[in-house]
């Protein structure tokens, strides 16, 4: 018997990000730097961006969460991602791999794989990225997806081999992880924003708003549902109060902010879905 997270559990998640405040470790890219800071500070966590080999690991065993994000990387920066999956995954800290463009550039896509061995505690990408970390194919368009969310579900099921849970990002994000008993479970959850994809950032900030809240969540699959009901609820709110991307830039923040657990409540939509009948024995 499984136990799939509730919005209630998602609500009570929010609370407890409020009322701790996790800080966030991020190495993130060079375009999402500053919007993804501000994304935490607006949501009710905080951020510091450390992506240098001489203190990444140091800094992974004190943050709340930690953040790797493949969409800019460098030489130097290459190195400090290991130091800081090693380094979290040593010290129990949970971290997010956000495998940015991973099957379309190949250096990336050896990144990811060798960050692979460190265990992301969640796995956050679109469904092509999805596909190809899982080595099941897909056809990315540098960061875009050209595949549905749900024809990830195959290839996110494939990667709880090295990861607590993992999410596929679309029109409907998908979701799987394993509830506290360790049984396999699914999560659909829709809602959000056509505009979403057309303000810079907004998807690599959900992977350090996923790290957020993994420091406080019961379990990991709770944390990366709570961040993308988050977002999603947040977003149809800044759409009902923007008039193009450059107010709904604004609004989200706004909204992300002034989204509380009844807000969460009254507006999530997150149900579970049924796996392929293989994969939930």
């Amino acid at each position: 018997m499984t136990t799939t997270p509730t919005v209630d559990d998602l609500a009570v998640t929010l609370d407890a990000l409020r009322a701790q405040t996790p800080l966030v470790h991020s190495l993130t890219n060079i375009v999402s730097a500053n919007f993804l800071t501000n994304v935490l500070l607006a949501a009710g966590a905080s951020n510091a961006h450390i992506d240098n080999a001489h203190e990444a690991g140091d800094f992974a065993r004190i943050a709340g969460g930690v953040l790797v994000n493949l969409g800019t990387p460098f030489d130097e920066t290459s190195v400090a991602f290991a130091l800081a999956a090693e380094a979290a995954h040593d010290a129990g800290t949970p971290w997010v791999l956000d495998p940015v463009g991973v099957g379309g550039l190949a250096w990336r896509t050896s990144l990811a794989a060798d960050l692979l061995k460190f265990r992301p505690t969640a796995i956050r990408g679109n469904a092509s990225e999805i596909i190809a970390l899982a080595g099941l194919g897909g056809d990315t368009r540098g960061v875009d997806s050209a595949d549905e969310a749900a024809a990830a579900v195959p290839a996110a099921l494939a990667l709880l081999d090295r990861a607590d849970a993992v999410s596929a990002s679309g029109p409907v994000d998908y979701l799987v992880g394993r509830d506290r008993d360790g049984g396999i479970v699914g999560l659909r959850i829709a809602g959000g924003s056509a505009m979403l994809p057309r303000v810079t950032s907004t998807g690599c900030s959900l992977g350090g708003l996923v790290a957020a809240y993994l420091a406080v969540a019961e379990t990991p699959l709770v944390g990366l549902a709570a961040a993308h009901t988050h977002v999603a609820v947040a977003s149809e709110i800044a759409e009902e109060n923007s008039t193009g991307p450059g107010s709904f830039a604004v609004a989200y923040l706004d909204a992300l902010f002034a989204v509380d657990a009844d807000t969460l409540r009254a507006r999530a939509r997150v149900e579970p879905f049924e796996l392929p009948s293989k994969d939930t024995k």
